[in-house]
């Protein structure tokens, strides 16, 4: 990060065949190339029809929805001319995931090899936000707090209704499945920095893991930089549901930096509280309801979502970043891309289609969407 409260994210997405609206398993390696001579900041992961790529930190969202925009629509048209397609979204419909291979890398391998089937099924994409931290604000501190509002942003950003070639009855499926994973959920309540770095010190001297980058919380400090990222959030298919995720999150960071005793007193059960609103948000996305600590309730998620752009505002003044917040209403108002793959799959099966072919056409909308070829909103 370059300064206090800059923000940068990083997109996941899927490769696809074009024509089969699957997973690509293959022709992918010269369009990896192109992708990389188009921008440095693209890399692979660990599954072959995977791709992420990042924007460098900025303090203005419009310049990320700009670089986002760029990116999307030139590395499709490069994907377009090989017979390929990038589709953003949190698990893939027609996926399965013991057909897709894994990268041919090193350090890639080692890591599958100590996972071995979790991290073959871990076929998922999702939407990480890094957010500086001033000096003299505990990243830890920040992770401890944040976490109560980590199920609103998820339920944000649902979109992975779909697994193995299935409807899942959840909006956002994706966190069940890297839920397998080691060092992932959320992280334990540490009581400081000296005690977070106690664990990492501890698990990397033993050979447990590489290094930082191998500690997969839904909200982390980032490997090397002062920032804190948040990786909870689904890959988002639409642009707008990605900087306003970045907004509320850039967001909250600074209202929590500003207000050191703002969940200060968080307890195991708060944490257990927080992990049910994260099952909820997955579950029932924007449609359902979180349970609240202090009043013993569950409360709609719209509601939720109304009171904390409330209690941001002044923090999205002071960033320039009020349009990206109030695309959060935008969202609850017409829906999650989770949402609208639903609908389409519905009316797909309606007019007759099987599954697979009423799947593919939540495929064609999904890669659409992502490199913005729709021509409005859905």
């Amino acid at each position: 990060m370059r300064a206090e409260f800059d923000v940068c994210l990083e997109e996941e997405v899927f490769i696809n065949d074009a024509a089969k609206r699957d997973a690509a398993r293959a022709r992918t390696r010269d369009f990896l190339t192109a992708c990389r001579t188009a921008s440095p900041l693209v890399r692979t992961e660990l599954m072959e029809p995977q791709l992420v790529w990042a924007i460098a930190p900025v303090a203005d969202l419009a310049e990320a929805r700009r670089a986002l925009a760029d990116l999307r629509g030139n590395l499709g048209a490069l994907a377009s001319a090989r017979g390929l397609a990038l589709m953003a979204s949190g698990t893939h419909p027609l996926a399965l995931w013991s057909r897709v291979r894994p990268r041919d890398q090193a350090a890639g391998g080692r890591v599958l090899r100590d996972l071995q089937m979790v991290g073959s099924r871990t076929v998922v994409c999702g939407l990480s936000v890094g957010v500086g931290v001033p000096d003299g604000v505990s990243r830890i501190d920040l992770m401890n707090r944040v976490q109560p509002y980590l199920p609103l942003l998820l339920a944000l950003s649902t979109s992975s209704p779909f697994w193995q070639a299935q409807r899942t009855g959840l909006l956002g499926y994706r966190l069940a499945a890297a839920r397998e994973l080691p060092r992932s959920g959320l992280p334990p309540l540490f009581s400081d920095e000296d005690d977070y770095a106690r664990y990492l010190d501890t698990v990397v001297a033993a050979g447990a893991i590489d290094g930082p980058r191998h500690v997969w919380w839904v909200v982390c400090p980032a490997p090397t930089g002062p920032g804190l990222y948040l990786r909870i959030a689904d890959s988002c298919t639409r642009l707008d549901d990605a900087l306003a995720i970045a907004a509320l999150y850039r967001c909250l960071i600074r209202h929590l930096a500003r207000n050191p005793a703002l969940h200060r007193d968080l307890t195991g059960a708060s944490q257990a509280i927080a992990a049910e609103n994260c099952w909820r948000a997955q579950r029932y996305g924007i449609h359902g309801s979180f349970v609240c600590e202090a009043t013993r309730t569950a409360r709609p998620v719209a509601t939720v979502l109304a009171e904390t752009l409330a209690l941001v505002a002044e923090d999205a003044r002071a960033l320039g970043c009020a349009a990206e917040l109030d695309l959060a209403r935008w969202i609850v108002a017409r829906g999650t891309s989770a949402d609208r793959q639903l609908a389409l799959f519905t009316e797909a099966q309606g007019r007759g289609l099987p599954p697979r072919e009423a799947l593919a056409e939540v495929v064609d909308w999904l890669t659409a969407e992502t490199v913005g070829a729709n021509p409005t909103r859905h």
